[in-house]
């Protein structure tokens, strides 16, 4: 009967690996048909616009001339006399045949990176790992930007991966590793992790193949040679300006910085021969631990950070540090892979705030991912005792829901301790550079935003509440009111929220997620109304005779009315989220302030808010009721899915819970000597 029981509970579970592998290629099939679409519907002249540079009528490898005269060509010379012969063939099937050519690329290229996985991987990992890999190249910014430019910085990848990965002998792999280097020279960095690894028979190969195939270049374009070796500092001077945000290299950053001159070059040799130092080292290190996945990212990393121009299309090198594993807490393991995947994937305007401060690093994010990952993160060894089993993750019950099957998802469970900082501001950032993409591209036409405001007015009109102008007309003739409420509408929208989050944070961790949540659902859900439902407001109308008191006159002759409209978008007006966030933070301080005064002291901000709205002509008092209800269903929504506030706090929760001061050095959880682990489930049960 337990061997039957057994077999039930395997079966169901190979079940659910299938449906979820199956799921996850269908996935994978629909990003790669997404970016092949995405570069075949554009016209000719704007897609592949490297490739028709080197193969179109005046392509430069179409010219009797030198390569670099038009410095549109920006590879080695090996790769221009090994695309030459390809020149006719690639103008003819520019397109399709390229972009499904660079398909199979990132295709082979997630293959062997799932095969590659450093051990102990377990058998689900094993049968997710390809399309989980493969829609991740796909959503990356070096695979986007290889396909949008015609580029073929994705081989030189592939070969060093194939020649450490699955090349049959040493010989082979070196072959591969060498092919690679004469089409990107940095690639040749990984001859000394060959060496110190004991594969010296593949880095004499690798060295020896990219020393021939560039003195073959040599030997049939001399001229060519020349110039990108000698005149051009090995392809330094080509193509984009080297101080271009596209350029992220050591040599960029520090041409962005203003450094110019033998002084940027000086210190742009001593810092990228400590990075060499450095990297290669803790390279060999993880590659003697076994981690030879992650020793070849940390030295791709190294590759691009000093090599003199790192292009966007040649960084992909830093998704692939992704499987190194940070962290002694399991709360703490996804910091590094959504720090990696969020900065290979977005923009960095979109990870950081335009503050002038945050300037350079939000322009160097990739460079600053590649230092990271290649000198600075403390990546575990095989041999932690933190590797496979990290200091588990305390969660609670809540307390029984009125309804029977509240919560829905009974796998949402609830942490006591507080999330990883980092973490969680990034994560807010990003969601919050959606929300407000999101709102800007939610745009309606000026008729059909006016169309719903005469609508409003209307059914306020028939409720008895549309107060809207009088309270406008009343505060315009009153200096200081105005004065108040124009600073009040400016001046706590942001404010007051992000304060309640942080003192939640440090000071009630468990009931800051159940905030958080709440919060985060009623936002996602004023999209919608912004989506479906735009809605010109009261200072928007020219014939009712509002005043706008904070933005001042508009152009109202402009179909979108003034230069407001390059800010935000004018018509997300329903609901209104300036009231939902202030009663959200209101009704947070009612349910967990411990002082009645503290309780009162918080609704007043939902009713100041309410009122400077209106009185400002920027809402209608339906926008506020809007704002509400987004509100409410934020919170039942949390309801719903991860039951109530109030939880069931077990008597081993971690001190941080209870509001006491964060714990020692954790220790990792003693293994049960007498259980054999389990090769399907590595990692640890939490509690």
């Amino acid at each position: 009967m337990v061997n039957a029981e057994h077999s039930v509970r395997g079966s169901a579970a190979d079940s659910r690996i299938g449906a979820a592998r199956t799921a996850l290629w269908v996935v994978a099939a629909v990003l790669a048909a997404r970016q092949a679409a995405a570069v075949l519907t554009r016209p000719p002249g704007e897609r592949l616009t490297d490739l028709e540079t080197w193969v179109g009528e005046q392509g430069v490898l179409h010219l009797g001339g030198p390569l670099y005269d038009t410095d549109r060509f920006t590879g080695t010379p090996f790769a221009g006399l090994v695309l030459k012969p390809f020149a006719r063939a690639a103008e003819q099937s520019l397109g399709v045949a390229w972009t499904f050519g660079t398909l199979l690329l990132v295709a082979a290229l997630g293959l062997v990176v799932a095969r590659a996985l450093p051990p102990p991987v377990s058998r689900r990992s094993t049968l997710l790992a390809a399309p989980v890999a493969i829609s991740l190249l796909m959503l990356s910014l070096p695979v986007r930007n290889s396909f949008h430019l015609g580029q073929t910085s994705i081989i030189p990848v592939l070969l060093v991966l194939l020649g450490c990965f699955a090349a049959r002998g040493e010989r082979t792999g070196g072959l591969l590793v060498g092919i690679g280097a004469a089409l990107q020279p940095t690639v040749l960095l990984f001859a000394p992790l060959l060496w110190f690894t004991g594969r010296r028979r593949a880095a004499v190969t690798a060295t020896g193949t990219f020393a021939g195939l560039t003195a073959l270049s040599w030997a049939a374009l001399p001229a060519d040679s020349w110039a990108y070796w000698v005149h051009h500092a090995a392809g330094a001077g080509l193509g984009d300006r080297p101080d271009s945000l596209a350029n992220q290299s050591l040599h960029g950053a520090l041409l962005r910085l203003g450094l110019s001159g033998p002084l940027e070059i000086a210190l742009y040799l001593v810092l990228a021969a400590a990075v060499v130092v450095f990297g290669l080292r803790r390279a060999v290190r993880y590659a003697r631990d076994g981690q030879l996945l992650l020793a070849v990212a940390i030295t791709g990393c190294v590759a691009v950070a000093v090599s003199p121009t790192a292009w966007q299309h040649q960084l992909l090198w830093v998704l692939l540090a992704v499987v190194g594993r940070v962290g002694k807490r399991a709360s703490d393991r996804m910091l590094w892979p959504v720090l990696v995947v969020l900065v290979i994937t977005l923009p960095g305007k979109m990870l950081l705030p335009n503050l002038v401060p945050l300037h350079p690093l939000r322009d160097n994010a990739l460079l600053v991912a590649a230092l990271a990952a290649a000198v600075a993160v403390p990546f575990l060894s095989l041999g932690s005792p933190y590797f496979r089993r990290p200091v588990p993750t305390v969660y609670a019950q809540p307390v029984p829901a009125r309804l029977r099957r509240v919560p829905l998802l009974p796998f949402w469970r609830r942490v006591l301790s507080r999330p990883n900082l980092l973490l969680e501001l990034l994560v807010i950032r990003v969601g919050y550079s959606v929300y407000s993409h999101i709102r800007a591209a939610a745009t309606g036409s000026v008729d059909a935003a006016e169309s719903h405001a005469r609508q409003i007015l209307s059914i306020e009109g028939a409720l008895g509440i549309d107060i809207e102008h009088w309270v406008n007309r009343a505060v315009v003739d009153t200096p200081w009111l105005e004065a108040f409420f124009n600073f009040y509408y400016t001046s706590f929208h942001f404010v007051v929220p992000l304060a309640i989050l942080g003192v939640l944070y440090v000071r009630r961790p468990s009931d800051y997620r159940w905030a958080r949540t709440s919060l985060a659902f009623a936002t996602l859900l004023a999209l919608l109304g912004f989506w479906l439902f735009p809605l010109a407001p009261p200072r928007l109308m020219p014939a009712l005779g509002y005043i706008d008191t904070v933005h001042g006159p508009q152009d109202l002759a402009n179909p979108d009315y003034g230069a407001m409209t390059a800010v935000t978008n004018q018509y997300a007006a329903m609901p209104s989220l300036h009231f939902g966030w202030s009663l959200w933070c209101g009704l947070v301080v009612l349910f967990l302030a411990p002082r009645l005064w503290m309780k009162l002291l918080g609704l007043l901000h939902p009713l100041f808010t309410v009122c400077a709205i209106v009185a400002t002509a920027n809402h209608w008092v339906l926008d506020a009721a809007g704002g509400a209800a987004v509100v409410a269903a934020g919170f039942g929504l949390t309801y719903v899915l991860a039951g109530p506030r109030r939880l069931l706090v077990p008597p081993d929760a971690v001190p941080q819970a209870r509001g006491a001061t964060p714990d020692s050095t954790p220790q990792p959880p003693a293994p049960d000597p007498d259980a054999a682990p389990d090769p399907k489930d590595p990692e640890p049960a939490r509690t």
